[in-house]
């Protein structure tokens, strides 16, 4: 006999074999019992496995090619909790994750015996210190004022608050813990694409209403935007801004999709779409297709809502559309109260693979060109910018403030506060925490009061642990920062600083006619105010 064939099918032939010649013995044995029925049972899979047709090697090697489809079930977990190293970011780093989980929790995030950092690595970046420190501040003063000269109703915003996740990705439990933790630590909370929830309001903390192609919330029956129906939720006065969702990091260009098994009749509700099917966000918006009627759109918003905040969240992507769009707000003067720029290391439930690696800006890069576009047409001061992207730390957030940000947004870092453990099974509806699921029984597991004082406390901590570093640096304010005080390695023996590493306009540069930046210039020439599409090359 072929000896591969036999080793092949040794182990599957010896579960057969034992158990037919044990059956005359169970009687003499009570051992044997449940040994035999083991046996059975595998020699059952066994035959199985040589009649299905989708997997070769459990045909090759019954029984024991099950192992293999059992190992790579569990290969994340394995990589997760016994071979992947402290600073290894998949995508957040075992590190990461727990300083989230300290601070949360009320535990020293303190490190002994010195950083596991590589500091003479290239791409290793700090903050600088001043010899002479400043007092430290009180971090609940660390507040911006959002809202432009059109804008009745400003609001003051932390500079750190929860990015955007709809009700439907985030269980019921989920938006409650995230929404009272907002209102204990007096930070926004943004609603997603997903409209507003009754678990939303359930314990008042401010939101910001994040509109996106879908309309959920405000659409008529055939999907597009109710105006009715929009100011009868914007007037809320717990909606403190409204926010266009252009695109999203994770998948921008790309649209949404709430899969049909995690559709509920309150989900269904809430963003006012049938039961039943796949709950689709288109790509693009139905109510403008220039640059000119997205700003007409921000005007729309900003009066039925009785005068609140309203601007709009995007990755970038073709550069002269974001142009466009500043050069529709130079001509017209009509001005969005804030921007907040996403990256494309942003998180989402699911997206395609080539979108999640391939697709948009990483946020430093869009967050820059955001900021030099608007202080090269002297707009700079009259629209805020809000950064959202792998944010968890001080140093995360004083980084993209120092890049030109006036607050920092996170999703992911008050997922961990929650009890998120970055399983990645957001999609499946199984998440084992109760945070990314609509299962009533897994999302029981999550309780609400405790997480809640988590999230206050992941916020409150960050926040103090912020004005300590401002203070070593010499400041007193996040405002304070700039690219200045940021310092990068960029080979084993040259370090910069980020105002020397990055290119930034001159006030009202773009409007001079002596652009400096080529690139600045090009994108500036290509840029049309009547469309997103490109003048020339």
């Amino acid at each position: 006999m072929n000896l591969s064939l036999l080793s092949r099918y040794a182990f599957f032939a010896a579960c057969v074999l034992f158990t037919l010649f044990s059956l005359p013995f169970l009687g003499h044995a009570e051992w044997l019992w449940p040994v035999t029925l083991t046996t059975f049972a595998l020699s059952l899979l066994g035959v199985f496995d040589l009649l299905q047709a989708p997997h070769a090697v459990r045909r090759n090697y019954p029984i024991l090619g099950n192992i293999r489809y059992l190992v790579e079930g569990i290969r994340p977990e394995i990589r997760q909790y016994l071979l992947e190293g402290d600073n290894e970011a998949l995508p957040f780093s075992r590190a990461q994750r727990g300083l989230v989980y300290a601070r949360a929790k009320q535990e020293t995030a303190d490190k002994p015996f010195g950083t596991l950092i590589d500091v003479y690595e290239s791409g290793f970046e700090f903050i600088a210190h001043s010899i002479r420190p400043a007092p430290l501040a009180d971090p609940s003063s660390f507040r911006v004022n959002v809202g432009g000269p059109d804008c009745k109703l400003p609001y003051s915003i932390s500079v750190f608050n929860i990015s955007a996740m709809s009700f439907g990705a985030l269980s019921a439990n989920a938006i409650r813990a995230l929404n009272k933790g907002a209102r204990m630590g007096n930070f926004i909370h943004d609603t997603g694409e997903g409209s507003i929830s009754p678990y939303h309001r359930e314990y008042g903390g401010d939101l910001t209403w994040e509109l996106g192609s879908g309309y959920f919330g405000c659409r008529t029956e055939d999907g597009r935007f109710d105006p009715a129906r929009f100011a009868a939720q914007a007037k809320s006065p717990q909606v403190k801004m409204i926010e266009i969702k252009l695109s999203q990091g994770a998948k921008p260009g790309h649209g949404g999709i709430l899969p049909k098994h995690k559709v509920t009749a309150e989900i269904a509700s809430t963003r006012g779409v049938p039961m039943g099917q796949d709950c689709i966000s288109p790509a693009c918006h139905s109510e403008f297709s220039t640059p000119k009627e997205l700003l007409d759109f921000i005007v729309r918003l900003r009066e039925l809502s009785g005068g609140k905040p309203v601007g709009f969240k995007l990755c970038i992507g073709h550069p002269w559309e974001f142009m466009g769009i500043a050069k529709a707000m130079h001509e017209t003067g009509i001005l969005p109260d804030f921007i907040v720029v996403d990256g494309k290391e942003g998180g989402t439930g699911a997206a395609p693979v080539e979108f999640v690696d391939h697709m948009g800006l990483p946020m430093r890069e869009g967050l820059l060109f955001v900021h030099n576009t608007l202080v090269g047409l002297n707009l700079r001061e009259r629209i805020r910018i809000g950064a959202s992207g792998k944010v968890v730390s001080a140093f995360d957030i004083a980084s993209v403030l120092a890049m030109g940000a006036d607050w920092a947004n996170s999703a992911r870092g008050f997922m961990f506060a929650i009890g998120c453990i970055q399983s990645q099974s957001c999609h499946t509806n199984k998440c084992p925490t109760g945070v990314a699921t609509q299962d009533p029984l897994r999302q029981r597991a999550l309780v609400v009061p405790d997480k809640a004082e988590r999230v206050y406390n992941f916020h409150r901590n960050t926040l103090k642990a912020l004005a300590e570093m401002l203070a070593a640096a010499g400041l007193e304010h996040p405002e304070q920062l700039q690219a200045k005080h940021l310092v990068r390695r960029v080979s084993s023996s040259e370090i910069r600083l980020f105002s020397h590493l990055h290119y930034f306009l001159k006030p009202g540069e773009l409007l001079s006619g002596n652009i400096e930046g080529e690139f600045y210039e090009r994108m500036w020439r290509m840029a049309r105010s009547d469309s997103f599409e490109a003048n020339g090359a």
